[in-house]
């Protein structure tokens, strides 16, 4: 069951709209790669199939689940109880998981003789202290229902982490940062002495930051007016929520950043807004990270809007004169790990391509070396 530290790892990443299976070398090099913009669904396992076909065949299998729920706080080779567990918190994340549980599935029956790893998003997370964990609710829910902040974009937090230290010249254990992941999802996180000391999302993927097609955080009490005072079911809220707001609902046109800017220029005011809220609330976010820290060594910028839209890295910088960042940042679509401030910024600003699935194939690989 102990895969060959050499061997090929396929990494399975489903998400709410798309799907990526890549296989990966020892070294990290892509052997073989399928994306699909479509979310899995009963084409998984041809697509599966198909990769498998024209790919070297796969020592052990490992899955990017976002939600591991209270019990599953590691990353964890997957069997009947660990998979029954799963659909025990699918509802955690209802973008994300049941995506990834699809794919996971068709998986085991394809590779039924290979180890299959799940990967959790939040396990970067699980030491959070307890003023950044806990909700400020009644005892009942925190104790009973497990209600408390988990945060996410954990993989892609831990490969940003290890980039960004290598580009620095420093150990992750010496680093405060703050990492921005800025994607479909986005967040932020606070990184002290290499651990996550804060986040802002928590208990579902939904809180935080303005997303693409994901409101962010809202006040609770105009979610409770909605449903009291205009009959919205709690059905009808969440789809709201997860799929209908954002930047898709404040510009009424696209939920792509890259629209947006081309469409700012062109005098959509609809479109400034978008992105006037978006860079506002990110601003927002990473200060609030940083007050979890002591210094603020640097700012890491990671996932798709992250590292290919400077025009939104420049808005949020330039506007964090209080942090000691500042604007004239390198306008560049990275494709490596780079440092893009100028040469001697106090606080300097990274941008490191998203690796989540890289670090899914790390992940897999140390669970199964016995690390």
């Amino acid at each position: 069951m102990v895969a060959r530290s050499n061997s090929p790892v396929l990494v399975a990443d489903a998400g709410s709209s798309s799907l990526r299976l890549t296989v990966f070398g020892a070294d990290g090099e892509i052997l073989a790669e399928h994306r699909s913009g479509a979310p899995p669904g009963e084409d998984a396992p041809d697509a599966l199939r198909h990769l498998l076909d024209e790919a070297p065949a796969p020592a052990a299998v490992g899955h990017r689940i976002v939600h591991g729920g209270p019990e599953l706080r590691g990353h964890t080779l997957v069997d009947d109880e660990v998979r029954a567990r799963l659909d025990l918190v699918a509802d955690l994340a209802p973008l994300h998981v049941p995506p990834a549980l699809t794919v996971l599935d068709a998986a085991r029956r394809l590779l039924p003789d290979v180890p299959h790893v799940a990967c959790f998003d939040t396990v970067f997370h699980t030491g959070l202290p307890a003023a950044a964990r806990e909700y400020a609710v009644p005892a009942e829910w925190r104790e009973d229902h497990g209600l408390r902040r988990y945060g996410f974009h954990g993989l892609s937090y831990a490969w940003a982490l290890e980039r960004a230290a290598e580009l620095l010249g420093r150990r992750p254990e010496q680093l405060h940062l703050v990492i921005a992941h800025l994607g479909g999802g986005c967040s932020a996180c606070a990184v002290r002495d290499g651990r996550s000391v804060d986040t802002t999302m928590g208990f579902t993927p939904l809180e935080g930051l303005v997303m693409s097609h994901r409101s962010g955080s809202v006040d609770p009490g105009a979610l409770t007016w909605l449903q009291t005072r205009h009959q919205l079911s709690a059905h009808d809220i969440d789809a709201a929520l997860n799929r209908e707001s954002g930047l898709l609902a404040l510009s009424g046109t696209s939920d792509d950043t890259r629209d947006l800017v081309r469409g700012r220029a062109a005098g959509d005011e609809r479109a400034a807004l978008a992105l006037d809220v978006f860079t506002h609330h990110c601003r927002r976010g990473i200060a609030g990270m940083a007050a979890s820290l002591e210094r603020l060594d640097a700012l890491v910028f990671t996932g798709e809007i992250g590292e290919d839209q400077p025009e939104v890295r420049e808005e949020v910088c330039a506007r964090l004169s209080v942090l000691g960042l500042a604007g004239g940042l390198r306008p560049l679509v990275a494709e490596r790990p780079e440092i893009v401030s100028e040469p001697g910024a106090r606080v300097p600003v990274l941008v490191v391509p998203t690796g989540e699935a890289q670090q899914v194939a790390r992940e897999t690989r140390a669970l199964l070396s016995g690390r």
